[in-house]
């Protein structure tokens, strides 16, 4: 008589009847390891409080028409301020607030244009002199040494005046296109570009107005967005809105106009918009 095989395998759900005294091992949740958390524990996700940045060319346009709209009506008042009288004086004052308060450079330029009225008097002083009379704006040995190099070059180029174009200006010492920039937009009217410093390009970044670092490449990126005769004030009212506002170390968001709008905000909108 043949012998019959072990027949199909039972499911092991199907080997044992379970007692009644046996409970179902509860399964734990697949939450993953957050922060450090026990596995498990349910750790709630931030909400994203700020708006995302403007993805279309025509919604950057309208973004950044919107951030100067507000900005100009918080701060009507924005203007340079540098104090100066000539052409000369302000662009003496630019150089000496690179890396400087425009505060202490007031507090400097008093006493300096007294003592050199002119490009003549600035050339003919002395490193070591020049360089006490700015030595509180930092970084006054070079400050000191650009002053007096651009002095000579105004004798020398241009009769002792300042010169109301960007191709004249960026060739002089120590003068770069910002420093031409504040020249050109305070003393002479003259709108041939944004003014882009430090101010100017961490509010920029912030709103999404650019994603570039160097101050050339921002200006680029400005400039596209702005009439021309928006240039002078829209530098004004970033500057303003970056030394009272939007602060490098810690933005002031909660009071900002634009938090509602501004990628980078850090409090919930909405605002009151200024003017409405």
């Amino acid at each position: 008589m043949a012998r019959k095989g072990p027949g199909p395998r039972q499911p092991l759900s199907q080997a044992r009847p379970k007692l009644a005294s046996e409970k179902p091992v509860p399964k734990l949740p697949t939450t993953k390891r957050v922060g450090g958390k026990p596995a498990g524990e349910v750790v709630p996700r931030p909400a994203s409080r700020a708006p995302r940045p403007p993805r279309s060319r025509k919604d950057l346009q309208a973004h950044a028409a919107e951030a100067y709209a507000r900005l100009s009506r918080a701060h009507p008042d924005a203007h340079c301020e540098l104090v100066y009288e000539t052409p000369l004086q302000l662009l003496v004052a630019t150089i000496l607030s690179a890396q400087c308060t425009d505060k202490r450079v007031n507090m400097v330029t008093p006493g300096l244009f007294r003592r050199y009225p002119d490009a003549r008097a600035l050339a003919a002083a002395s490193p070591e002199e020049m360089e006490e009379a700015v030595r509180t704006t930092g970084f006054f040995r070079n400050k000191a040494k650009s002053i007096i190099a651009m002095a000579n070059a105004l004798l020398e180029r241009h009769g002792g005046e300042v010169p109301a174009t960007m191709e004249a200006l960026v060739q002089l010492p120590g003068v770069g296109r910002k420093t031409a920039n504040v020249v050109l937009g305070n003393a002479f009217g003259k709108s041939e570009g944004i003014v882009v410093d430090t101010h100017v390009a961490r509010v920029s970044q912030r709103l999404a107005l650019t994603r570039q670092s160097d101050p050339v490449a921002i200006e680029e990126d400005l400039v596209r967005l702005y009439p021309r005769e928006q240039w002078a004030m829209f530098s004004h009212v970033l500057i303003f809105h970056g030394r009272r506002v939007c602060e490098a170390r810690r933005p002031r968001c909660e009071v900002c106009v634009l938090r509602d709008v501004c990628p980078s905000s850090l409090a919930p909108g909405p605002v009151a918009v200024p003017g409405e």
